[in-house]
């Protein structure tokens, strides 16, 4: 008998321990995790340098309140800004909280509601969020939503110059969209939804919950497309497994947030900050960025060797260590093979297979993943999509 709730289709299997790329279940089989705790922990399991931060800081004091100044608060958004086109920076818990600090601030500095996002987006899971999000799956069964949102296809040019104007508060997007199936955003698209934020006086929010911290091989992932948004928000990898989130804007919306206006009561609390230094010391060294570019490249190429055997594979998407493979046919069986034989990987949406895998993965890791995902899907025979 469970007393929780049955939100999660959970696997049958419990994680108890993990270093790096590996991990541990309760029956002692070990396992190559390539989810990363859905891009979390994107230094691998138990990394010493955070271990030893945050069991530093246990030792202190755990939590004040935002009512007193912070020091740890202050060297991390630092390093958000001095990486990122911000200078101010909001701390939170999560990545659906950080989206609504992001909703909520151009709301206010705009003093307008309407708020442009796409298809097929994933946002969070609070009111808010959820009504931002592009996937109706997610607002299922929870009645009227925000009426404030507009959902455009990805990458229409067209259809954004149809729908912005000058009552348009803010256009939302990720750059990669990760649960909606790996898809990357067109450079040209891009290029015009900035263009058309600035003709109209929208602002642009980039959510990079997913994609920042160095997944696809930059801080955050708009610095492929030389990008200057209004805000970003980041969560996931900013605490390697920590909850922590952050909202980073530029200069001219800090009085938006004046004081009273916004808050989080654990937000920044000095266990997360001490997660997020540590992590964002390693992350943010340009030769550690440039080796997850390395990195992805070669375990893309060795996919497309693999996949591309089977009869229903269409086409993989990518960038840095944010890695999708679709097929025709959905993906749920192979999932659940790769697992059985060590490796745990995502869907992305039915029909992508997603690997996220830690950002120090090792070239022998990506070796023995790719053993397992050959011999599951080519060599047994086991498996048709």
């Amino acid at each position: 008998m469970t007393h929780l709730f049955e939100n999660y289709a959970r696997w049958d299997v419990e994680i108890v321990s993990g270093s790096g790329a590996n991990v541990k279940d309760t029956t002692g089989k070990d396992y190559l995790d390539f989810t990363s705790g859905i891009g979390v922990c994107n230094l691998g399991h138990c990394h010493p340098q955070v271990v030893e931060a945050t069991a530093n800081q246990l030792e202190k004091i755990w939590h004040t309140s935002n009512l007193f100044k912070s020091s740890l608060q202050e060297e991390v958004a630092e390093k958000l800004t001095s990486h990122s086109m911000g200078e101010y920076v909001f701390f939170c818990n999560s990545g659906a909280e950080a989206n609504e600090a992001a909703i909520k601030l151009a709301r206010k500095f705009t003093e307008k509601s309407k708020i442009i996002t796409f298809l097929q987006s994933f946002h969070g899971r609070t009111f808010a969020t959820m009504a931002a999000t592009g996937q109706d799956k997610v607002k299922q069964g929870f009645g009227s939503m925000l009426e404030t949102f507009v959902h455009l296809p990805y990458n229409d040019v067209d259809a954004l110059k149809n729908e912005i104007g000058h009552e348009t508060a803010a256009i939302m997007l990720e750059i990669v969209q990760g649960e909606g199936g790996v898809h990357v955003a067109e450079e040209d698209f891009l290029a015009t939804v900035e263009q058309l934020c600035k003709d109209y006086g929208v602002l642009l929010i980039i959510d990079e919950v997913q994609t920042g911290i160095g997944r696809t091989g930059k801080p955050f992932a708009y610095q492929h497309f030389n990008l200057s948004p209004d805000i970003i928000t980041s969560a996931k990898g900013l605490g390697n497994g920590f909850p922590t989130g952050a909202m980073i804007g530029k200069k001219y919306l800090k009085d938006a947030f004046n004081p009273g206006s916004h808050g989080s009561t654990f937000g920044g609390n000095p266990l997360a900050m001490s997660a997020a230094k540590a992590t964002l010391d390693l992350i943010f060294e340009e030769e550690f960025l440039n080796e997850v570019t390395k990195k992805g490249e070669y375990f893309v190429s060795k996919l497309e060797e693999i996949f591309s055997q089977l009869e229903h594979f269409k086409t993989i998407r990518h960038k840095g260590l944010m890695v999708g493979v679709e097929f025709s046919e959905e993906v749920g069986s192979m999932i659940s093979l790769l697992r059985e034989n060590g490796l745990l990987a995502l869907v992305a949406g039915p029909n992508v297979i997603r690997f996220l895998p830690p950002l120090t993965v090792t070239y022998g890791e990506m070796d023995a993943a790719l053993g397992i995902i050959s011999g599951t899907l080519l060599d047994s025979k086991k498996v048709t999509c």
